[in-house]
């Protein structure tokens, strides 16, 4: 009776194996598994970013982890963004791309802007007898560098995903988007002309219900490695205050950023 007992047990231990195995196989592709390897991880490396207070004069970016990246390389396989959904004040959250030379375009070909993220006001200012407009619709996934996805991140020939899509836009200034941002989106947009796979994470950081993210997190890692980069952009402007609780923003000619951009001159 005792070895009858056993069998049947034995019998239902392996059942119980092989349904575990077949839930394993079952789950979903990493089409569709989570994209953010640590969501912990994120959440509390964007707390602190958070903390952190940008002073006059201080280098316009700051490196985290060293400058590498935390992204695992493993989880990719096919060309594919995760947009975050936008949290309970609308505001955008984190976005991961597995990106490849089959995902870049011109940045001339994209629609007119209309979305207008949180804190958005882009109000003219006078600065140097010049009217000036400080803020831009930033792209977390740069549009040059995302073609071919659909607005749910679906890679899909001839579709301009990353066009106007709430998930991806934030408001950003000028110097931040064209001039810091752009020393790490040329970097994976180098890589993808070499015909290397790059992983390229933003996640815009705001502190407590504050409608103007304080910057950027951004991070990219190539599938040989190669591209490897970790940095925190501040979103902030030369001769520029903003509030960033409203995004309102104003002159002040004090207000000084190191730009560590290698292209041309800034000017405002």
């Amino acid at each position: 009776m005792f070895k009858k007992y056993l069998l049947v047990g034995l019998s239902l231990t392996m059942l119980a194996l092989g349904g575990c195995q077949a839930t394993q196989s079952s789950q979903p592709t990493h089409e569709n598994a989570p994209i953010i390897a640590n969501k912990k991880q994120v959440k509390k490396t964007t707390a602190i970013l958070a903390e952190k207070a940008f002073k006059s004069g201080d280098n316009a970016y700051l490196e985290v982890n060293h400058n590498k990246s935390t992204l695992d390389v493993r989880q990719w396989q096919t060309e594919r963004i995760k947009y975050g959904a936008l949290d309970d004040l609308n505001r955008t959250t984190t976005n991961t791309a597995f990106l490849s030379k089959e995902t870049l375009g011109r940045s001339n070909t994209r629609h007119r802007q209309t979305w207008q993220p949180t804190g958005w006001h882009n109000q003219p200012v006078m600065i140097d007898s010049q009217r000036v407009f400080p803020e831009s619709r930033g792209h977390l996934i740069a549009y040059a560098i995302s073609f071919n996805f659909n607005r749910d991140g679906v890679f899909q020939k001839g579709e301009l995903g990353s066009s106007n899509n709430p998930k991806n836009l934030a408001t950003q200034t000028v110097f931040s988007n064209q001039r810091t941002m752009q020393i790490f989106e040329d970097q994976v947009r180098q890589a993808l002309t070499q015909n290397k796979k790059v992983i390229y994470q933003v996640t815009t950081v705001f502190r407590g219900d504050e409608l103007m993210p304080h910057g950027y997190w951004v991070q990219a890692i190539s599938t040989d490695k190669k591209l490897n980069f970790n940095a925190y952009v501040w979103n902030v402007q030369p001769k520029m205050q903003f509030d960033y609780a409203t995004g309102r923003g104003h002159y002040d000619g004090s207000m000084a950023v190191v730009d560590q951009y290698a292209g041309n001159p800034y000017q405002n």
